[in-house]
């Protein structure tokens, strides 16, 4: 049933933004939110959709959003950017989306349901613990086996030199380097097989940014890590900031662990 909730309310974000990206209207300036980011007007249409979808459908969960902060419930947690690659959406270049999980505590590992609408295709990738991760109904996989040239993401934007520097290797050792501008979307293209890796070690990434394509990465047997190699885990709360690593797969993985 949540997931079915959570699938419904990205559809109804696609409906409400279509010929909205790259207008004065979706870039108009609506104050800061509470991650502490300018709002645009694109995300607070989306942000009031999704919560109105929540609770017109009997979702009495806190409500944790970069836009909103934090709307107090009486079970579970949403997580959600309801517009992740803003910057994207406001210029008109096609790579946003609308990203939403379900958590039964304020834990990342807790997060039990997923989804994830690409807003400039309608692609709809979604995911339930245990159950695999889906595409528009079609089971996803990560890459089981790299190829000799990688696809790895890496976000560099605002990165400070000595990062750069620990990225390094990986850039000159990597033929194929992307960035795209939304994380979310981005771990879903691994979870497809678009990218071999995704790497953001910034520590600017909310929990909002990512909750939904974290069970979405995993469910399609992806790994997600934290900078240091453990297993990524973070609480829920708007302010907190992370870094994180995605695989496709286990010599991926070890690939990379040897260049850092």
């Amino acid at each position: 049933m949540i997931a079915d909730i959570l699938k419904q309310a990205c559809k109804r974000v696609y409906s409400k933004t279509q010929g909205l990206a790259g207008t004065a209207r979706a870039n108009r300036q609506m104050g800061r939110g509470a991650g502490g980011d300018v709002s645009r007007r694109i995300d607070l249409i989306a942000e009031k959709t999704v919560i109105d979808t929540i609770r017109r459908r009997g979702i009495d969960a806190t409500i944790i959003g970069e836009e909103c902060g934090r709307i107090e419930g009486k079970r579970g947690y949403i997580i959600m950017d309801a517009i992740d690659g803003t910057t994207n959406a406001v210029r008109g270049i096609p790579f946003y989306c609308c990203s939403i999980a379900y958590a039964t505590d304020f834990r990342l590992s807790t997060v039990t349901d997923a989804a994830i609408i690409d807003l400039a295709r309608g692609d709809l990738y979604y995911a339930s613990s245990g159950k695999d991760a889906f595409l528009n109904g079609r089971r996803i996989s990560a890459k089981k086996e790299s190829p000799p040239d990688p696809t790895i993401g890496i976000n560099v934007s605002g990165v400070k030199p000595a990062i750069i520097e620990r990225l390094a290797p990986i850039i000159a050792e990597a033929d194929h380097t992307r960035q795209f501008g939304a994380n979310a979307l981005e771990m879903c293209f691994l979870a497809r097989g678009f990218l071999d890796a995704y790497i953001d070690l910034r520590n600017k990434i909310r929990p909002t940014d990512i909750a939904a394509g974290y069970l979405i990465a995993k469910e399609a047997g992806a790994w997600v890590y934290s900078a240091d190699g453990s297993e990524l885990e973070s609480d829920l709360d708007v302010k907190t900031k992370l870094s994180y690593i995605v695989v496709a797969n286990d010599r991926m993985r070890q690939q990379l662990a040897a260049l850092f």
